[in-house]
């Protein structure tokens, strides 16, 4: 599959941009979050009118943000953020601001990196620096469990809230690409627990074998998987769709399936 930095975001944008789409409703203000200046385009025509926020080296006419936004509340009906929000320090508190800047039934939908992204990275640098160094330090961020997402949205005040995810998998030439797309991404470590020393020649050759050995195709290309989590959420309002209350369904769930009906713990006859 094809390589790099603005293959996954632009493909992590469109995938917003399609599920946007198909809810049958114009917004007027937006957010957007800390997405890239390369992948912005394929969610502006979802707005009337947009505010962004981004770091000053990628976006250099949006409103520099950090993790706390500068927004009153129910400020907007459309908050979204491309592969930025699995890097910011408080994800449970950003998630409440994000609530509270939407306006009630407004929406808020995210791209971020999740679950087993970089595994392959993660594993061959600490058998490699276990064999150098004698231990192993941390190298790759830890990213959060798809329903650990959920669960999140849910504590953030969120309605409705949704979580799933999907796998990409890279195959690269070299680990040098790699670590060139991770650099283009902003994705390099920024751990404080992180060793201080350089990327010797001795640990770059052992993390290289250690990589091939457990992680190529018979073609001798480096796997690299990214999980990329989606997040929905909407700010509650009255029109919303609520479950229902336990026992106030009116038919029988045995009835619709023609099975019988037993009381918890009894088996079922052989």
């Amino acid at each position: 599959m094809a390589h790099g930095d603005v293959f996954l975001a632009q493909e992590a944008s469109e995938h917003l941009a399609e599920r946007l789409s198909g809810i049958n409703r114009r917004f007027e203000r937006g957010l957007d979050l800390h997405s890239r200046e390369a992948v912005f385009p394929a969610l502006q025509p979802l707005a009337a009118d947009w505010v962004r926020t981004g770091f000053a080296w990628d976006a250099p006419s949006a409103i520099a943000g950090d993790e706390a936004l500068p927004f009153a509340e129910e400020s907007f009906d459309l908050v979204t953020s491309v592969l930025s929000l699995h890097a910011v320090n408080d994800l449970p508190g950003a998630l409440v601001q994000i609530r509270r800047a939407l306006k009630p039934d407004g929406v808020f939908m995210a791209a971020l990196f999740g679950g087993e992204t970089l595994r392959e990275l993660k594993t061959a640098f600490a058998a490699a620096e276990a064999e150098v160094l004698g231990g192993a330090s941390p190298r790759v961020s830890p990213f959060a469990d798809v329903r650990d997402m959920g669960g999140l949205l849910q504590r953030a005040g969120f309605a409705l809230p949704v979580a799933d995810m999907e796998r990409t998998t890279v195959r690269y030439r070299d680990l040098s690409r790699l670590f060139a797309d991770m650099r283009a991404l902003g994705e390099t470590n920024v751990l404080t627990g992180r060793s201080p020393r350089f990327l010797s020649r001795r640990l770059l050759a052992a993390l290289t074998r250690e990589y091939a050995e457990r992680f190529t195709d018979a073609d001798g290309r480096f796997r690299a998987t990214f999980d990329i989590v989606y997040l929905t959420g909407w700010a509650p309002h009255e029109s919303q769709q609520k479950p229902l209350k336990p026992g106030s369904a009116k038919a029988r769930l045995a009835d619709a399936l023609g099975t019988k009906e037993l009381p918890a713990g009894e088996k079922a006859p052989r």
